[in-house]
């Protein structure tokens, strides 16, 4: 609301300062930023975007729980190479001399030799997996980092609303700014056409001569072509703001009257404004969750050339030759830890290059700080001179009118040229058209500190 008042006070310069109204809020333009907010299909890829990078976040996080998994598997071998081991030749002779020497049976002389195949046939292990981090410094310092990068992509999605109430806003005052060309071409045709008819009885009654019926149809003619100009202008800001409205490109736009009967306001202080920005900007808070991620990844990298990870586990189930469960079960637990002792200075080099990252983001950081005030600085000094060149073209087009007003009587009295009252007729068309683009460059001029600043 405060927004839509500050804007309102500017066009207070429409009109002379005796004809001003009080401001009136009006609530148009702020129902189509917050249509805009709610379709605008760029926004909604940032907020894709945010539901993608939280997805990565969930992701980090399950590496908390313990690894639970069900792995049977089956295997029929046929072939390939056997391991071969004389048992039978080697114990047989013994066994048999000492069944001769004690007069028993006490020893088996019948054993076989081993003939096995390495790959085993008809072989099934069917287990259920279990696995638990009990330490792990690369969990731990991602689920950090995914939590960061979560904020730094939230604060990207503000970055654009901003933008997208800034375009919204020049888009609509540019829509206006046709409305105004149509309306003031439209005036000066009918200007023209009485121009012309007065020519005529003026040819008819032998007072003047046919150029002069002529000329003014002439000059009728490049007003047609300028109001269809304008017309085509028109058409295409509809389509462009109803573009970013996400809705149909023809939809009629509604036309706020109060945007003409207002104030403008007391001047602001720049200083005040930058520091707001250096506030409210979404940029600085993408980058510093940027930072603070890059800064946790210099950590992670750090423990996880110093800290050793621990993990549990163990698997459960039935392994043996075909599906009979008969003596096959089996339970395995184990105790793991993991601690790369050397890695060709691999984990050295990601240190540094993790604070290599870290360093371009704070001068990243430093450099869109001072953006940000050159930002403010050149909008606020916009503003500055779109107000003035307002109240000049304001002056102008009134001295403007007043001076066609005396010609276009004189040459009604047949004490002014044609050429006379033509040329002051452009003179007030140009100063018309000058203010108006000048009313609404304030417009925009506003727009663009406000999003400088980052008013919402």
């Amino acid at each position: 609301m405060k927004l839509i008042l500050r804007r309102i006070r500017y066009l207070g310069f429409l009109f002379p300062l005796s004809l001003i109204a009080q401001p009136v809020p009006s609530t148009v333009l702020e129902t189509y930023i917050r249509e805009g907010l709610a379709n605008n299909l760029a926004l909604r890829q940032e907020s894709l975007e945010i539901s993608r990078v939280t997805e990565s976040l969930n992701q980090a996080k399950s590496f908390f729980y313990p690894r639970v998994a069900f792995n049977p598997t089956y295997s029929v071998a046929a072939g390939g190479r056997r391991l071969e081991f004389p048992v039978g030749d080697l114990l047989n002779p013994a066994y048999k001399t000492l069944n001769q020497l004690t007069g028993s049976d006490r020893f088996p002389t019948n054993i076989e030799n081993v003939n096995q195949l390495l790959a085993p046939n008809n072989f099934h292990d069917t287990k259920i997996s279990v696995n638990y981090a009990l330490f792990n410094t690369d969990i731990q310092y991602n689920y950090l980092i995914q939590k960061e990068l979560v904020s730094a992509q939230e604060a990207r999605k503000r970055v654009v609303e901003n933008e997208l109430r800034y375009n919204i806003a020049t888009a609509y005052y540019q829509y206006l700014q046709t409305l105004d060309a149509i309306q003031i071409f439209e005036n000066s045709h009918k200007v023209l056409q009485e121009l012309a008819r007065l020519n005529e009885k003026l040819v008819s009654n032998n007072v003047a001569t046919r150029e002069v019926v002529t000329s003014a149809r002439y000059e009728i003619s490049k007003v047609d072509q300028q109001l269809a100009v304008a017309e085509k202008n028109r058409e295409t800001a509809r389509a462009y703001f109803n573009f970013l409205l996400n809705r149909d490109l023809t939809a009629v736009i509604e036309v706020d009257s109060s945007l003409v009967k207002i104030l403008p306001e007391s001047k602001e202080n720049l200083t005040d404004l930058q520091q707001t920005a250096l506030h409210g900007r979404q940029e600085l808070a993408q980058l510093g969750g940027s930072l603070r991620a890059a800064q946790t990844a210099v950590r992670l990298n750090e423990a996880n050339a110093k800290i050793p990870n621990v993990y549990i586990g163990g698997n459960t189930g039935f392994q043996g030759f075909g599906y009979s469960f008969q003596n096959q079960a089996y339970v395995v637990a184990q105790l793991g830890l993991q601690w790369d002792l050397f890695r060709g200075y691999e984990k050295r080099s990601k240190i540094q290059q993790a604070k290599i990252q870290t360093n371009a983001l704070q001068t990243r950081l430093a450099e869109v700080q001072r953006q940000i005030q050159l930002q403010v600085l050149q909008a606020y000094y916009d503003l500055d001179a779109a107000t003035q060149s307002l109240v000049a073209t304001q002056s102008g087009m009134l001295n403007a009118d007043q001076t066609f007003r005396v010609i276009d009587s004189k040459y009604r009295n047949g004490q002014a040229l044609l050429i006379e009252f033509l040329r002051y007729q452009n003179d007030r068309l140009t100063a018309q058209f000058q203010h108006s683009v000048a009313r609404m460059d304030v417009l925009v001029k506003r727009a663009a500190l406000d999003r400088a600043v980052a008013v919402q």
